[in-house]
């Protein structure tokens, strides 16, 4: 009984003193509950507050890029996005298979074009699959193709945000992807050529060069071969909207050849990297504008080098986790001397297939930016286009704004830490600005990488600055415990310092450095709005200027020639003018063209230029053997139009005489420069471009009248025309029209 007893009495000590560790522990998991509870709550405000963030970018990236339609109408922009237009027409009214088959017998003159062999399809194939989308599943059938390809800048403007957002949130958090896609969705750059109307190649292959450096990221992150092969097909979406797909396939190569050369060679870097470049140059392939050109020019070798030379590195790091040292040691000098053999037998073939072309099998373009001297001397062609010239210094900053001011900051913040996806923005960013310098057009480039930097730098300083000013501040002791406090505070600063208030600054700098990075940001806003509503929302086919009054006045010269060409010739009829209208005049007149802006044929060209360069019966008689009814030029001497083909006249020159000997530029050049006054060179005076431009200009003007572009008098006021009949001029002269007689005047009045 008493061993029972004590036994019992034992138990019942023994019972109380469990149950309490079993009450504070039931409190403790109550209280984790609670803050796991308060964790997701939290959590999940912060998820909703960044999707409505993301959504309100996304908004803005969008109504950002109206303005063209909201001051004008819905109306098709600039040169090139005329024939994507008319082409998507095409594929909207009678289907995808008549876009492949397409011969387009209205340009080129007697030449033609294949189209669906000379077209990055991207574009159209997406405007076209929309329009249906809209007409079939949504029923929307008043929806217009014109109007579908009038927003598919703003529409992917907003996608291009989304996907900027994911690439950054991986690399570094949140707070940088939101403001990395606040900046790509506002900055001027991009806006440039992606507002309403802007219906050309860039306004779709930016979203796909971003989502493709994402999914790539992504997959050598995971090392999941389902994002290498989204990777791949977004890189095949790339490759058929832009020629300027050659940067990705060239940056991904040189980032993979910087992991391995750091020693961040890993399995998921070998899957992801792999499954790119395969699928990527299989997929490329299947497009008749690149066929065979993605294993056979020297724009794609370097992706083939660091796949082999990945394949090297994960062969060697396998014999050396499976063999003995002693087995490793032989088979590591088999596997060099092997290697170097190779190596040097496909270098050599390589290097040998490549001097099967004048070229070494580089394009024009991609020579041109690797020497920038490259185009003016070989191929005026190129250097023609004014995208293709070297930006001003200040174009950086009018176009990236807050953005290239970050970018450096941004550099550095990659670094800590170094990851792979930090790494690939300093190369994307070192890369597009150098590419930049070099060809304004490749502003494009830069202007989301400078975003991706720009936000990263911001959100950085956000985070010290918000730090410093929620860092609590230190509670007052008790005035007998004063010292004492003291002295703990001293204790733990030497033995362990403080991690909250390390990297901090004082609080009223804080507030006031947050109140300038907001008003840093709302004048960058301010900033891009403006330049985007004022500076890049004009279509080039309508011209407008302030009165005095402040009001605004339009110039509609392009569509009234359009429109008068259309109206008042035959539809067989063979119109000739520079290479710049060329789309243009099929889309909106409606009629046979000479050469256009695919520029595929440098003689072509060369012909006209030649013909403009030439006394008027000479370029009379080159243009009756192309069968060529009617020439026009544009004109701005009248309004102070600057782009006129005056300006544009010793291209004309260059390209033509790159290609007959006859046309020499120095013969069109007066007293040491090109100028248009009593001093311009005789043979300028009597070129067809001369004649045509200034024909009748004096009775206008006066003869001591100027050329308000040249701001100068005309050196030959007393213009005749032989072989030419003035069929029609604009209301601000812009366009002039002629037409080019079977037989001279004088043999008529006999």
């Amino acid at each position: 009984m008493a061993g029972g007893k004590g036994k019992s009495s034992s138990g019942g000590r023994d019972h109380p003193v469990r149950a309490e560790p079993q009450h504070g522990s039931s409190k403790t998991s109550n209280q984790e509950k609670a803050q796991v509870t308060g964790n997701e709550s939290q959590s999940g405000i912060a998820s909703t507050i960044e999707t409505v963030s993301l959504v309100l970018i996304a908004a803005v990236a969008f109504a950002i890029r109206l303005f063209s339609i909201v001051k004008y109408e819905s109306v098709i922009h600039e040169f090139d996005p005329y024939f994507n237009y008319r082409v998507t027409q095409l594929a909207s009214e009678k289907g995808v298979d008549a876009f492949w088959n397409f011969f387009d017998d209205r340009t080129w003159y007697p030449l033609g074009r294949v189209v669906g062999g000379t077209i990055y399809p991207g574009l159209t194939l997406t405007a076209t699959w929309i329009h249906w989308f809209l007409k079939a599943a949504l029923k929307l059938h008043p929806v217009e193709v014109k109007d579908v390809c009038v927003m598919i800048g703003p529409l992917f403007s907003s996608f291009t945000a989304i996907s900027t957002y994911l690439m950054v949130r991986q690399i570094k958090g949140r707070g940088a992807g939101l403001l990395a896609a606040s900046f790509v969705a506002t900055i001027p750059s991009y806006i440039s050529r992606s507002v309403a109307g802007s219906y050309d190649n860039e306004s779709v292959a930016i979203f796909a060069l971003t989502n493709t450096f994402y999914l790539y990221l992504k997959s050598i992150d995971t090392g999941s071969m389902f994002w290498g092969v989204a990777a791949s097909l977004s890189y095949f979406y790339m490759v058929s909207s832009w020629g300027g797909y050659t940067f990705i396939i060239n940056l991904i190569p040189i980032h993979a050849l910087a992991l391995l050369i750091i020693d961040k060679f890993n399995w998921k870097l070998y899957t992801g990297y792999s499954m790119f470049i395969v699928n990527g140059t299989v997929l490329a392939m299947v497009l008749p504008v690149i066929g065979f050109n993605a294993v056979e020019t020297s724009e794609h070798f370097s992706g083939f080098f660091v796949l082999a030379l990945m394949n090297g590195v994960a062969l060697v790091k396998y014999l050396k986790r499976t063999l003995t040292r002693e087995a490793y040691k032989k088979a590591f000098r088999l596997f060099v001397t092997t290697s170097v053999a190779v190596m040097g037998v496909v270098s050599l073939a390589v290097i040998t297939f490549a001097m099967t072309s004048p070229t070494l099998r580089w394009s024009g373009r991609s020579l041109s930016l690797l020497d920038p001297t490259y185009a003016s001397k070989y191929i005026p062609i190129i250097a023609s286009v004014s995208e293709h010239q070297a930006p001003s210094w200040s174009s950086f900053v009018n176009d990236l704004r807050l953005a290239i001011i970050l970018m450096a900051s941004g550099i550095v913040s990659c670094f800590r830490p170094l990851t792979a996806g930090s790494l690939f923005l300093v190369i994307w960013g070192v890369l597009s600005v150098y590419f930049s310098a070099v060809m304004v057009r490749l502003m494009l480039v830069l202007a989301p990488a400078a975003c991706c930097l720009a936000g990263i730098a911001m959100s950085d300083l956000l985070e010290v600055l918000c730090r410093s000013y929620h860092l609590a501040q230190p509670k007052p002791e008790d005035a007998g415990r004063k010292e004492d406090g003291q002295a703990r505070r001293r204790g733990r600063r030497r033995n362990s310092g403080s991690s909250q208030q390390r990297g901090t600054i004082p609080r009223p700098l804080a507030l006031l450095g947050i109140s300038g990075a907001i008003f840093a940001l709302s004048y960058h806003l301010f900033h891009c709005s403006f330049l985007g509503g004022e500076g890049y929302s004009s279509p080039s086919i309508i011209l407008q200027s302030r009165t005095r009054d402040g009001g605004v006045y339009i110039f509609d010269d392009y569509r009234e020639g359009y429109s008068w060409l259309r109206e008042n010739t035959d539809y067989d009829a063979k119109v000739a003018s520079w290479w710049d209208y060329g789309y243009q005049t099929t889309a909106m007149a409606d009629r046979t063209v000479l050469v256009d802006n695919n520029t595929w044929n440098n003689t072509h060209i060369a012909t006209v230029g030649r013909a403009m360069a030439s006394p008027e019966e000479s370029a009379w008689k080159q243009f009756r053997a192309l069968d060529v009814d009617y020439v026009f030029v544009i004109f701005g001497g009248l309004v102070g139009y600057s782009s006129d083909d005056i300006n544009k006249f010793l291209w004309m020159v260059r390209i033509g005489g790159g290609v007959y000997g006859d046309i020499k530029e120095r013969d069109y050049i007066g007293e040491g420069y090109y100028r248009i006054d009593e001093k311009a060179s005789p043979v300028m005076l009597n070129t067809l471009m001369y004649k045509l431009s200034y024909y009748r200009f004096a009775e206008t003007v006066g003869r001591d009248g100027q050329d308000r572009v040249r701001n100068t008098k005309f050196g030959n006021p007393d213009v005749k025309l032989t072989y030419f009949r003035e069929a029609f001029t604009s209301k601000h002269w812009m366009i002039r029209i002629y037409e080019v007689l079977e037989e001279p005047l004088l043999e008529q009045a006999h």
